[in-house]
């Protein structure tokens, strides 16, 4: 892992020297776009219509559209004219409660390790974060953005997770389908409180897999082997199923998952006894 920031965290006096790392990676299979006829990849060209030709990237400025057509061009040396400090520092504003924070605000995760001495002031926050169990909320500039982020201790180190800024975030108001009025029934209601009972347990990350990844995986290797792939039927969507009918039947599905996982626990423990006894 490499970082790809570095500066320091600073609150009241006290600066952390910092580096950054991102903290999460995209596991998504990347196709790439062929021509059907011949199976060439597709070429995606730099390329202005006014001049009609091909240009390099040493001709491409930024320009902020700020009416139809219209552009304001902005250059290097306009970002470098920025304040400096505030592209090395992640200045804490306040410090919440992470169960304060509506997780839509988040948007990425990085590990902050501590910097050439540093060491010393990186525990003293981690350790004070975790004594007070406090969130520090802040701002940074990363690739010319700057961004709210929340800092935390996680698996014994400090990560950071830039924020989208509140006027970022967009109202569901706008949402046609949510303007419906329906009546629940206090049975129906009970039953489905019932049935998140039944479901619910410690959030343990590694048990969740990404399963289309892996069939989408096995499809490509089968087609690369040459073998022939069928085609999972689709589940039936036009029969109407009675809303209490299924929730009782989910429940009933929840608790047998439960008790068989109870069972097979029960004789895992059972044999591993019975091993320890019979080594003795």
């Amino acid at each position: 892992m490499r970082p790809l920031w570095k500066g320091a965290v600073s609150f009241g006096l006290v600066y952390v020297p910092v580096k950054m790392y991102a903290a999460t990676e995209k596991k998504n299979i990347k196709f790439n776009y062929l021509h059907e006829k011949c199976k060439t990849p597709v070429q995606y060209r730099r390329y202005c219509p006014y001049c009609d030709t091909e240009i390099s990237n040493e001709e491409i400025v930024k320009g902020y559209e700020y009416e139809k057509g219209k552009y304001v061009v902005m250059k290097d040396e306009d970002f470098e004219s920025l304040p400096v400090e505030s592209t090395r520092s992640i200045n804490i504003v306040d410090f919440v409660d992470l169960s304060d924070i509506d997780p839509v605000y988040f948007e990425k995760a990085y590990y902050l390790a501590p910097g050439e001495g540093g060491q010393k002031v990186y525990e003293l926050l981690k350790k004070s974060m975790q004594e007070t169990g406090k969130v520090a909320i802040a701002k940074v500039v990363i690739r010319n953005k700057e961004s709210l982020a929340a800092i935390r201790v996680a698996d014994g180190i400090l990560s950071i997770s830039t924020m989208f800024y509140p006027d970022e975030v967009r109202k569901p108001q706008g949402i046609p389908e949510l303007d419906y009025k329906i009546e629940i029934h206090d049975n129906e209601l009970k039953m489905a409180v019932s049935l998140i009972n039944n479901l619910s347990a410690t959030f343990q990350p590694e048990k969740y897999t990404d399963d289309y990844r892996q069939q989408l995986l096995e499809v490509i290797q089968a087609k690369i082997a040459g073998e022939e792939v069928e085609t999972v039927p689709t589940a039936q969507t036009d029969k109407v199923v009675d809303l209490m009918s299924a929730l009782k039947a989910s429940i009933d599905l929840a608790q047998q998952e439960r008790d068989n996982k109870n069972k097979k626990d029960a004789l895992k423990k059972k044999a591993t006894r019975t091993k320890k006894a019979t080594a003795s």
